[in-house]
């Protein structure tokens, strides 16, 4: 999995470079072997958000991008929408969304997001948000895609607020910055991912890169 998103991110041309940020040894073995640049971060670390910050610390750029390996789909078409939004520089974290497919609906493993009218999250949810009080069949539902775009100064102050409420009880890291006041913008892409969770999600995405490579 960790080869097809460096083969991602390394083939989008608006990154000037690519960091394979671990705890493990064994990772940064492969990384050694394969030439990937590498590095060694602390293993006390809660979310990839913390783990970037790491990075941060001691590699300066304008925008930090956190693709984890666990989006073994992530394109290069995702990192240049994304890059695309961060052009704007009053946003301090950027993310993306897709159309939610109907099997994903109702997925707690699929996470949610509803957002303003200006590409702002008001949410995100494992649970089916919007809601459709009226069963109208008409509400739009989004599946985020867990990949995100910081500033220095955004990363600086996650690390230090504690872990909030919302985002221990729904277990998304993303909610500590909308409950500190930081607005998280939000592109859309036509190009679905699927996070590999559980074993079931391993066997859909190897089974799309099957038939892709069969293609």
């Amino acid at each position: 999995m960790l080869a097809h998103v460096y083969e991602a991110a390394r083939g989008c041309a608006a990154l000037d470079d690519v960091i394979v940020a671990t705890d493990s040894l064994e990772v940064a073995e492969l990384c050694r072997r394969k030439g990937w640049r590498w590095q060694i971060t602390s293993p006390g670390h809660r979310s990839g958000t913390e783990r970037v910050h790491e990075v941060s610390e001691s590699i300066p750029a304008d925008v930090y991008v956190n693709l984890q390996c666990d989006e073994p789909l992530a394109r290069r078409e995702h990192l240049e929408t994304l890059l695309a939004l961060m052009e704007n520089t009053d946003i301090q974290v950027g993310t993306l969304k897709t159309p939610c497919a109907e099997h994903d609906r109702d997925n707690p493993n699929a996470v949610k997001v509803v957002t303003d009218l200006e590409r702002r999250a008001l949410y995100f949810s494992r649970a089916t948000i919007p809601f459709d009080r009226d069963a109208s069949s008409q509400v739009s539902y989004y599946k985020h895609l867990g990949i995100y775009a910081y500033r220095k100064t955004a990363l600086d102050a996650f690390v230090i607020w504690p872990e909030s409420a919302l985002e221990r009880n729904e277990r998304l890291e993303q909610l500590r910055f909308l409950d500190h006041g930081v607005q998280i913008y939000v592109a859309e892409t036509p190009y679905d991912t699927v996070g590999v969770d559980t074993e079931e999600d391993l066997r859909r995405v190897e089974e799309i890169i099957r038939r892709t490579s069969a293609g």
